[in-house]
């Protein structure tokens, strides 16, 4: 027989949107249960490089977001533990070209007009910032609020922050429903009843809003990250080239690959990000990984001949538009979406995490929520969804 517990809110997914969610909620003071068919960021949270970037996002309300979720980040930093490894390095985007050069300064000048704070750095200014760029370089855009977290410890310390219950290696199967409306959800354990459920499933979120009885057209975009051995700090802030932006930006289901290249604390550096929709794929790509190893060897020649200890990947719970989806679902009273955020899901945890609990609370939310409805796609399930 299944146990049943009564909340104020179920929150399907312990990544870190899910863990916002739920710190966000109990700190509103709602009772909070935390559900996941594995552990704590077993899924895209874990295979992230933890990015918290506002650098390349132009004006919208995914770049509101992003800056609203930046301070939220810096407060958090203040609160949780020092294992969230919070660094404030700041951004470089840099420009191979004087034309990538003039489409940067563009960029910036928009989004400095937004509120992002941005500064053209010259090439003589260049080598200070980051002593061994390749020679040749246009120039460049710092971005100081651009930052970085460990993504699993961040997950595993919000949730414990939050104090929900959490029942990890445990799949949702079914919803109870009161007529239309969704009131808690089943596991082969248990019964969780509330009156609102939280849909954080991040590129499984389609198949969650189906089992609920309503759609939602996240699709996997797999992504590749190398790990290099320990080694000083030979690259300062995250630093990426200027086609990235537009790789971000694109609905390509090609192989798309921008290195973006930065260190952490413990000394390996990070070599992101590949691109591609392959379904759930979870195969080796040998040329995703030779085109990152080679454009992060253009933009740092000291890397070239460093060892890469391993590479993992992942995938990125992609919407057609590139924009969350974030709020209660009209079609399915009861069922908040906190999905869909691709690859800036860790960045804009916290701000999904305070709408969702205004949403929760009937209290205002801290930005218009109108552009993450998550009915504004048509209703039709995703075909690319699967397990």
């Amino acid at each position: 027989m299944l146990t049943t517990h009564s909340l104020d809110a179920v929150i399907i997914g312990a990544g870190v949107v899910g863990a916002s969610c739920a710190f966000y909620a109990a700190r509103a003071g709602l009772t909070v249960a935390v559900v996941d068919r594995g552990p704590v960021a077993g899924g895209t949270t874990g295979a992230g490089e933890g990015n918290l970037l506002v650098s390349d996002k132009e004006p919208g309300p995914e770049l509101d977001l992003a800056l609203y979720s930046a301070g939220l980040w810096r407060e958090l930093a203040a609160l949780l533990p020092q294992e969230v490894e919070y660094e404030a390095k700041g951004g470089l985007v840099v420009a191979p070209d004087p034309a990538s050069l003039d489409a940067l300064r563009h960029f910036a000048e928009g989004q400095r007009k937004a509120g992002v704070e941005v500064a053209e750095v010259g090439l003589v200014d260049l080598p200070e910032l980051e002593p061994h760029l390749a020679p040749g370089l246009a120039g460049a855009f710092h971005y100081p609020q651009d930052a970085q977290v460990q993504p699993a410890q961040a997950a595993a310390r919000l949730l414990a922050a939050s104090g929900a219950t959490m029942y990890p290696g445990e799949e949702v199967t079914g919803f109870e429903r009161s007529g239309e409306a969704v009131c808690g959800v089943r596991t082969p354990r248990r019964r969780l009843l509330a009156p609102a459920v939280v849909n954080a499933a991040g590129t499984w979120a389609g198949a969650v809003a189906e089992l609920a009885g309503t759609s939602l057209p996240v699709l996997p975009r797999r992504g590749f990250v190398l790990v290099t051995e320990p080694l000083p700090r030979v690259v300062r802030h995250k630093v990426y080239a200027a086609d990235y932006i537009a790789d971000v930006a694109s609905g390509s289901a090609a192989l798309q690959s921008s290195a973006v290249v930065e260190g952490t604390p413990s000394g390996p550096v990070l070599i992101g990000a590949t691109r591609e929709r392959v379904g759930f794929d979870r195969s080796l790509s040998t040329e995703a990984l030779r085109r990152l190893a080679t454009q992060a060897a253009a933009l740092f020649p000291v890397l070239a001949d460093v060892r890469v200890m391993r590479t993992y990947h992942g995938f990125r719970p992609y919407l057609p538009d590139h924009l969350p989806a974030i709020g209660p679902d009209p079609r399915r009273p009861g069922l908040l979406h906190a999905c869909g955020h691709e690859g800036a899901g860790i960045g804009l945890a916290p701000a999904t995490g305070a709408l969702i609990a205004a949403a929760l609370t009937g209290a205002e939310p801290p930005l218009p929520p109108g552009p993450f409805r998550p009915d504004r796609f048509p209703a039709e399930p995703p075909k690319e969804n699967g397990r």
